[in-house]
């Protein structure tokens, strides 16, 4: 079984079965769809992925649907393949977030480089969201006292200039810091800094 996934979106069956047995050569799963609603409608495993996806299909176009993706919050990297591209067509879609435009015909290495890269994205991604995942769970455990606490021992602050600002007694204030290093899994003051400043950047907290 494999740790990451390959989905190729193209409406040409004879080039959807070349590239699947390409990438299958190499040990990728992969799944393929002849239209981007089909690759919308079918189910998708949460694992490291790349999506090959040609820029002409029926219905939407490959830009357009790359958008869609974008709007709906799929992230999985875009390596798109065309034998219709332009310059500025393919600036497009690099602006929009893919990671490699090919025009065909293209190198058999350079396409699996491409998704070799994608999937390597998209393993830190998902990566990442795990570990804002455990944090949005800490951070749930914490009272709303120690919630506003935490950014004022985060800054810096002693316990008595805490304790100060927000009328408590020291005692309070530290009983508070330890249950926030506790809870956050703050082994050390700076570890706390960065869970705090990663937290700020999280839209799902805000």
């Amino acid at each position: 079984m494999t740790d990451s996934v390959v989905y190729v979106v193209d409406d040409d069956q004879s080039v959807r079965a070349s590239l699947e047995s390409l990438l299958a050569s190499e040990g990728h799963a992969v799944l393929t769809f002849d239209s981007a609603q089909a690759f919308l409608e079918a189910p998708r495993p949460t694992l490291p992925a790349c999506l090959v996806l040609d820029v002409r299909l029926r219905g939407v176009s490959g830009l357009e649907f790359q958008r869609e993706l974008a709007r709906n919050g799929i992230l999985t990297p875009i390596v798109f393949i065309t034998g219709h591209g332009d310059v500025p067509m393919s600036v497009a879609a690099m602006k929009a977030g893919a990671i490699e435009f090919l025009m065909k015909p293209f190198r058999d290495q350079d396409l699996l480089d491409a998704v070799h890269n994608g999937i390597d994205m998209d393993r830190r991604r998902l990566a990442q969201d795990r570990q804002i995942t455990e944090l949005r769970d800490r951070y749930a455990l914490m009272t709303p006292r120690e919630r506003e606490i935490m950014p004022l021992v985060a800054s810096g602050l002693m316990n008595k200039q805490i304790a100060m600002d927000l009328k408590l007694s020291e005692v309070t204030v530290k009983v508070h810091r330890a249950q926030i290093m506790t809870k956050m899994q703050a082994r050390t003051l700076p570890d706390l800094v960065r869970i705090v400043d990663r937290l700020a950047t999280d839209p799902a907290k805000a």
